[in-house]
């Protein structure tokens, strides 16, 4: 039987068993649970819903089931379920937003800072990345968000230490650690095309991930 049999059965509504799917009670095709039609032959008028032919023993085709054929259903039930709450776990994934501990996002400075090689950054340690936000903020027209990778957790931490509430420029500059998201393609059971993307694509830690409707963290 194919994945894409209906395992329900259609009087009942409840899932086939393993040994009622190769449970055939009339030669027209129509395949109900041993228990409705055992019902139909009992209390009823004894026929097919489908072709109304009488229920007999005797046109009943039943195929025994192995115990291979048993195990691997089984294996087959599991992961598919495994996979349905898998993906309902990532779909509530995608209104997350997760701290990354080694990402710095900096607010105050202007665009002639937005290079990994200033010595602004990289007195910290080695940057993996360096992204200019394409947000404006209108605060300071001349003032552009700067999100800096650094290889190294502990260097994150000291750059956030060395620049938050520094003056540069005559300006008081932020700094603090940045957020993101996961990747759509991860939420989607999918490889990202994307070599730089800049997305999740492995589940976050819990005490850094926060959602939009509450922006508590952990």
């Amino acid at each position: 039987m194919s994945d894409d049999d209906d395992m329900d059965c259609p009087l009942c509504m409840e899932e086939l068993d393993i040994a009622d799917r190769y449970f055939r009670p009339c030669p027209c095709g129509y395949q109900i649970c041993r228990f409705c039609w055992h019902h139909i032959k009992t209390n009823l008028n004894g026929r097919c819903p489908a072709c109304r032919r009488v229920y007999t023993d005797q046109i009943v085709e039943f195929i025994p089931v192995s115990a291979e054929e048993v195990l691997r259903q089984k294996r087959e039930k599991k992961e598919k379920e495994r996979q349905e709450r898998d993906m309902k776990e990532r779909r509530q994934l995608s209104n997350m937003r997760v701290v990354q501990k080694n990402l710095v996002y900096v607010l105050g400075l202007s665009a002639k800072y937005a290079s990994a090689e200033d010595d602004l950054f990289k007195k910290y340690g080695k940057i993996v990345k360096l992204v200019v936000s394409k947000r404006t903020h209108t605060s300071s027209a001349s003032s552009v968000g700067i999100y800096v990778t650094y290889a190294r957790k502990d260097d994150a931490a000291r750059a956030i230490e060395g620049i938050n509430g520094a003056i540069c420029d005559g300006k008081a500059v932020r700094a603090s650690y940045g957020t993101t998201k996961y990747c759509s393609y991860f939420l989607r059971h999918m490889n990202c095309p994307n070599p730089n993307c800049m997305y999740l694509h492995e589940a976050g830690n819990d005490a850094d991930s926060y959602s939009k409707e509450n922006p508590t963290v952990g």
